[in-house]
This record gives C-alpha cells, sequence and structure tokens, in this order.
C-alpha cells in the first residue's frame, strides 16, 4: 500500500497522503505509481523543506521518503498548510479516480484546471486558501458525487457558473473570499442537500435568490456578507427554521427586518451590521443567541432586547449605533462570564459599566465609545483576557491604571481624565483630549 508516514517536520507543516489499494502488488514501485507521484511533484515550484527530494524517476518509489508500498491506486490527497508549498494543482489531472482532495492553506497558484471535471469520482474538493485566479470552471458540474467543494479564500474572478445546479449530492458549498461577481444564481432547487452555504466577501450583486427556499428544512449555515447585494431581505429566510448561523452584514439591504424572522428560534449567530435597515426590529423567540451584531443601520431600539438579556450562552453583543438609551447600571444580562466582545459604540447609554465589566472573566473587546458614561477608570477590572478598550468620546474621570499596559489596542481619547499617565507603549492620540493627563507620550506633568 503506497502511503505517507509522518514526516520529521515541524507540527504546524502537515503532509498526508491516503492511498488505497486497488489490487496487491509486489515491494517494488508499480509504474503507475511512480508515474503518479512525479506528474504530483512536476505541479510544484518550491518546495524549500525538500520533502520531495529523493522523488526521482527510475528509482525505487516505495524507498522515497514518506512511501510504503502495498496497494497502487492513489484515491486521497490532504496536503494543508505548508505555508511555502508552491505550484499548480494541474497534477491531479494524473489522478483519474481520485475521490477527495484537500489543498489547504499553500501558496498555489494558477487557474483551477478547466479538465477538472474529468475527475468524475472526486466527492470532496478543497483549494482553500490558497492563490488560485481566473474562473471556476464550468466542468465542476461533472463532479455529480462531489459532497464537498471549498474554494474560498483565492483571488477567483467571474460568476458561479450555471452547471452547479448539476451537484445534486452537494452539502458544502463555500466561495467566500474571493473576487467573484455577478447575481447569486436561482439554482438551489436542485441542491437539496445544501446544508452550509458561504458566499461572503465577495462582489455579488441583487437579492438571494427565491429558490433557497428549498433549503429552508436544512440550510445551517447562509453567509452573504461583504457583498453588494440590496433590497429587502426577504420574508422567506423566516421558514428556515434550522438555520444556526445567517450572515447578512456589509450589504445594501434596506426596509425592515421581516416580522417571520421570530421563527428563527434556533438561530445561534445572527450578523445584519452596516445595511440600511430601519425600525421596527421584530421580536425574536431564540432560546439562547450567542453571537449578535446590529450595528450600524437605522435602528433605534431604545433598549437591549429581552432576548438578548436573558440568553445563557451569548459570548459577542454588538449593538453600536443602534439608537440605544439605557442607564448601563440598570441591565443585568442572564448571564456575562462567556462575553468576549461588546461592542456598544455610539448610543446613548450613561451610567458606569464598572458592574457588568467586573463580572466578566473571558471579555477580550469592549467598545463603548461615544456615549455618556461617567465613572472612575480606576475602578473598572480590566480582566487579563482584555486586549482592546474604547471609551472615546465619553465623560470617564480619574487616573489611568497601570493595567493598560497589557491591551494590544487603547482609545480614551476626549474624557475627563487626569493625573499623570503609566508607562504605555500607546502613542499620544490613544489619551488626546483629557485636559488633566500628563506624562510621556504626553507633555510632561508640571513640577508642583
Amino acid at each position: 500500500m503506497l502511503s505517507f508516514s509522518q514526516f520529521p517536520i515541524p507540527l504546524f507543516f502537515f503532509l498526508s497522503i491516503l492511498l488505497t489499494l486497488q489490487q496487491h502488488c509486489l515491494a517494488n514501485c508499480h509504474v503507475d505509481d511512480e508515474t503518479g507521484l512525479l506528474g504530483f511533484k512536476s505541479g510544484i515550484k518550491s518546495d524549500p523543506s525538500g520533502l520531495l527530494s529523493s522523488w526521482k524517476a527510475g528509482t525505487d518509489c516505495c524507498k522515497w521518503s514518506g512511501i510504503s508500498c502495498g496497494l497502487k491506486m492513489l484515491t486521497s490527497i490532504s496536503l494543508t498548510n505548508l505555508k511555502n508549498l508552491a505550484g499548480t494543482p494541474n497534477f491531479l489531472l494524473s489522478f483519474p479516480n481520485i475521490q477527495i482532495v484537500y489543498l489547504e492553506n499553500n501558496k498555489l497558484s494558477g487557474q483551477i484546471p478547466p479538465k477538472i471535471g474529468n475527475l468524475t469520482q472526486l466527492f470532496a474538493l478543497s483549494f482553500l486558501g490558497n492563490k488560485l485566479t481566473g474562473p471556476i470552471p464550468s466542468s465542476i458540474g461533472q463532479l455529480t458525487q462531489l459532497s464537498q467543494l471549498k474554494l474560498g479564500d483565492n483571488l477567483l474572478t467571474g460568476t458561479i457558473p450555471n452547471t452547479f445546479n448539476k451537484l445534486k449530492s452537494l452539502s458544502y458549498l463555500s466561495l467566500e473570499k474571493n473576487q467573484l461577481s455577478g447575481s447569486i444564481p436561482n439554482f438551489f432547487n436542485s441542491l437539496s442537500n445544501l446544508r452550509i452555504l458561504a458566499l461572503s466577501h465577495n462582489k455579488f450583486t441583487g437579492n438571494i435568490p427565491s429558490s433557497i427556499t428549498a433549503l429552508a428544512p436544512i440550510l445551517r449555515f447562509l453567509e452573504v456578507g461583504h457583498n453588494y447585494l440590496s433590497g429587502k431581505i426577504p420574508d422567506f429566510l423566516g421558514k428556515f427554521r434550522a438555520l444556526d448561523t445567517l450572515d447578512l452584514s456589509y450589504n445594501r439591504f434596506s426596509g425592515t427586518v421581516p416580522k417571520t424572522f421570530a421563527n428563527l428560534t434556533k438561530i445561534f449567530n445572527l450578523d445584519l451590521s452596516h445595511n440600511l435597515l430601519v425600525d421596527p426590529f421584530p421580536i425574536l423567540f431564540v432560546k439562547g443567541i450567542e453571537s449578535l451584531d446590529l450595528s450600524y443601520n437605522n435602528f433605534h431600539l431604545n433598549t437591549i432586547p429581552s432576548w438578548v438579556t436573558s440568553s445563557p450562552i451569548i459570548y459577542s453583543l454588538k449593538l453600536a449605533k443602534c439608537g440605544i438609551k439605557i442607564k448601563l447600571d440598570d441591565w443585568n444580562p442572564k448571564t456575562t462570564y462567556f462575553y468576549d466582545y461588546i461592542d456598544l459604540s455610539d448610543n446613548e447609554i450613561t451610567g458606569s459599566p464598572i458592574g457588568l465589566l467586573n463580572k466578566t472573566d473571558l471579555l477580550i473587546g469592549f467598545y463603548a465609545a461615544g456615549n455618556k458614561l461617567k465613572f472612575d477608570l480606576e475602578k473598572m477590572k480590566i480582566v487579563k483576557t482584555l486586549k482592546e478598550l474604547d471609551l472615546s468620546r465619553n465623560m470617564v474621570y480619574g487616573k489611568v491604571p497601570k493595567e493598560i499596559s497589557g491591551l494590544n489596542k487603547l482609545n480614551l481619547s476626549s474624557n475627563h481624565l487626569s493625573g499623570q499617565l503609566p508607562p504605555t507603549k500607546f502613542k499620544a492620540n490613544s489619551f488626546a483630549g483629557n485636559k488633566g493627563l500628563c506624562g510621556s507620550p504626553l507633555p510632561p506633568c508640571k513640577k508642583a
């Protein structure tokens, strides 16, 4: 059996090529194995680790680095996180019976082979995280056994081929973080097994196609954020009762959020931020939201929704510029332990975050710029996990605590802070607009 054994390289390099046998062979290398493996090597332009240096024509491939023999047919390749491995994926055409390809997080370049549709045995194909360019070949539509297709995080251009409507076994489609354009094709009636659809960070226009309603009973992830989609959010999204994650952020959706969203009782992650949405926001009956972002629309929520406050598992809450007018001391969420991120920037919130933040243990980022908060900064707990803090444009007073030295990002500008700054790596703009502050990087304190 041909198989790759573990290479003596650091753990963040992972190379495994799994091969299964179609027939037994002797210890010497079979000619088909040698041809296929050399075809693989020829597609690699850069191999700085020297892993393939022993792969030489005319020698026994059973003795090549990482190879042992027993069976001959290559059916699976997993080659991931080899950051310096460069080349093209054309070598795959040498393996007509291949079934699984994971070539993720490398530096493969060039185009996806136009004839990749000839590899009709494929049921998983991933080029995620490379530098592939050009269009998505229409021949992919010939891969009718595909269950997973992951082409995200490349430099692909053009449109989604209409031939994708033949991929009736597809359960996972990932095209995010490319430069794809045009409308999202209206072919989802044919993709009745699709559970994950990731199209974020592209240049898609239009709206969400109506045929996607065929996926309502089973779709778990729908991610179309960071595109140029427009119009109203379709009412039919309220039919997706199995939906776990919905990301419509950074588009041009307008109008109100459909009342049918009340049916999304299983939603855990909802991101509608950076659109043109308006009031009223519907009441949701979510059992436990984990991540919510409604920031930077035209909402006037006045208060933090009760279904958010009652969530026992929420870890990320972002309600920047949502027209919230509460006294923060009066907000008592069911749990604060799991919070990683809280963003309440650009609202009309008064009071103090001390009670809230002193009950957090895992907080990474707290953002409350542009409010009316008034409290003594020295009394606020800065947990060890906290890395980003923005309290700019408030009425915060007192001295700056030395614990800020553990942060990665800090903005305390335009407040009423005073006294000498502790030793800090932050620049003056982090503290500007506090007339009572002095000491590096601000002007030195005046001697008494």
